[in-house]
C-alpha cells in the first residue's frame, strides 16, 4: 500500500526554518521504503532550498491537496488546514494551552486526524521524537554568550549565524574559561545536549561530593539529576519514580548547590506537583551565589524563580534583580543574567532537522507499513471521525471551552 506525504509548509510567526525531513534523510526513507511517495510544499523560508529537494528528485509543488499525510513542524493556522487529512506538527494543546483552543477545536471540525509530535511515545509513554538535544546544544553555547556578555569578556555570535553544532563548539574552544563551577540540571535529551557542549569543551566533570565540597583552579561541572536537588521529608532515601509519584513528599535540596555554583543551566522536565528548585526568597540570601541563569527548560514563574518570561532569539538576555524581584539591565553587578529562550532549536535548523528525521524515519515512518505492529500511531493519534480519542478524551472541556 502506498502512502503520499507532503512536507509542508511552516506558516507560523515568527518564520521556523526546521523541517521534518532535510532532502538527503527524504532519500534515504524513500530508499527504505519505496512505498511511501513524498511531495514538497514550495517554501521560501526553510533552511533547504526547494532547489535541493528538486535535485534530490522530489516534486515541490504549491498544492499538496493530494497527499494522505502532511508533516510539518509547528502549528498550522487554522485557515491553512486540509479537511480530511492526516496531520503531524507540535500543535502545543496537550495541556490546554489556551491560545491553540481554537485550533483544536478547528481539527475537529475539519476532521483532521492530528498527531501531535509530543505524543509519539513508547509503550511506557516515553517520548520517541523532538527536538530537545538541539535546546540543549543551543541553550549551553547560549549560556556562555551571556557569561561573555555580562562580565564582558568575550563576545561570541549568535548561534543562528553559525552553520551547526561543529562551528558553535569551534567557538566555545576559543574561550578562555575563569575557574568557575557549572551547574547542569537534568536527565533527558535537554540536559545530554548541553553535556555534549562541555565536554567538547573538554571541562572536567566532578562528582556531587567534589562539586559542594572542594575548590578547583580550573573551570569544572556537575551534572545532577532530581534526588541531588531534592529530599524527601521523611529522611528516607528512595528512587527517581518514588519522586516522580510523590512529589508532594519532597522538598527542594538545592541551595547546597546555590551556594557554590556561578553558572547554572537548566535542563530538566519539571513535573506538575514537584517542588521548585529556587524560590524568589532563596535568591535573596546571601548564600546564592548563581550569577548566570541558562534556563533551557523554561517553565515561567515558575521552578527556576529568577525565569520572569520567555526571551527571545531576537533578544535573548535580561537580568533579575533579587530584591525588587523584577527586570533589570543583566550587566548591573546586582543581576543575575538570565536567558531563557523557547524556540532555542530554531537557532541550529540544520542538525536539528537532520536528528529530526532521523527519530521519525526510525519510529514514525515505519508504523504505516507494519500495521503498526508496536501501536505508536494509535498511541499518539489524538483525533479521529472529527472526535478526541479515547486516550485525549481529557481534552473534552478545554475543547467546550469549560476549562
Amino acid at each position: 500500500m502506498s502512502v503520499t506525504f507532503a512536507i509542508i509548509k511552516e506558516r507560523k510567526n515568527p518564520p521556523d526554518r526546521r523541517v521534518v525531513f532535510s532532502p538527503n534523510k527524504l532519500v534515504e526513507v524513500q530508499g527504505e521504503f519505496p512505498e511511501a511517495m513524498f511531495k514538497v510544499e514550495s517554501s521560501n523560508i526553510r533552511v533547504f532550498s526547494d532547489k535541493e529537494y528538486e535535485e534530490k528528485g522530489f516534486e515541490v509543488t504549491k498544492n499538496v491537496s493530494d497527499c494522505d499525510v502532511l508533516l510539518g513542524v509547528k502549528e498550522v493556522p487554522i485557515s491553512a488546514l486540509i479537511p480530511n487529512k492526516k496531520y503531524f506538527f507540535f500543535s502545543h494543546t496537550i495541556k490546554k494551552q489556551p491560545y491553540n483552543r481554537m485550533l483544536l477545536k478547528a481539527i475537529l471540525e475539519k476532521n483532521i486526524e492530528l498527531y501531535d509530535h509530543e505524543t509519539i511515545v513508547n509503550e511506557k509513554g516515553f517520548r520517541l521524537i523532538g527536538f530537545g538535544k538541539y535546546a540543549g546544544i543551543v541553550g549551553a553555547y547560549n549560556g556562555f554568550r551571556t557569561w561573555g556578555l555580562k562580565y564582558n569578556c568575550w563576545h561570541l555570535p549568535k548561534a543562528g549565524t553559525l552553520s551547526g553544532q561543529k562551528e558553535l563548539i569551534q567557538q566555545l574552544k576559543t574561550l578562555k574559561i575563569p575557574n568557575i563551577k557549572i551547574l547542569l540540571t537534568g536527565s533527558g535529551k535537554v540536559a545530554a545536549g548541553a553535556q555534549e557542549m562541555l565536554n567538547a569543551m573538554q571541562l572536567k566533570q566532578v562528582t556531587v561530593n567534589e562539586y559542594l565540597n572542594k575548590s578547583f583552579n580550573e573551570p569544572i561541572y556537575c551534572k545532577i539529576d532530581v534526588l541531588d536537588y531534592n529530599k524527601r521529608n521523611d529522611g528516607k532515601i528512595l528512587d527517581n519514580f518514588d519522586f516522580f509519584d510523590h512529589p508532594e513528599q519532597y522538598q527542594s535540596d538545592f541551595m547546597r548547590f546555590a551556594k557554590v555554583t556561578d553558572f547554572y543551566i537548566a535542563g530538566h522536565f519539571y513535573g506538575d506537583g514537584a517542588p521548585f528548585l529556587y524560590t524568589r526568597e532563596d535568591v535573596k540570601t546571601k548564600d546564592f551565589k548563581i550569577k548566570v541563569v541558562a534556563d533551557i527548560s523554561c517553565d515561567v514563574d515558575g521552578p527556576v524563580a529568577t525565569t520572569l518570561r520567555a526571551s527571545t532569539i531576537a533578544d535573548p538576555i535580561y537580568g533579575y534583580d533579587p530584591l525588587t524581584e523584577s527586570e533589570t539591565d543583566f550587566t548591573n553587578p546586582n543581576a543575575i543574567a538570565v536567558m531563557a529562550v523557547d524556540n532555542l532549536p530554531c537557532e541550529l535548523p540544520k542538525d536539528a532537522s537532520e536528528g529530526f528525521g532521523d527519530m521519525f524515519l526510525k519510529h514514525v515512518i515505519p508504523a504505516f507499513f507494519n500495521n503498526d505492529k508496536d501501536g505508536v500511531l494509535e498511541r499518539a493519534k489524538m483525533t479521529e471521525h472529527g472526535k478526541l480519542t479515547q486516550r485525549f478524551s481529557y481534552l473534552q472541556d478545554y475543547v467546550d471551552g469549560k476549562h
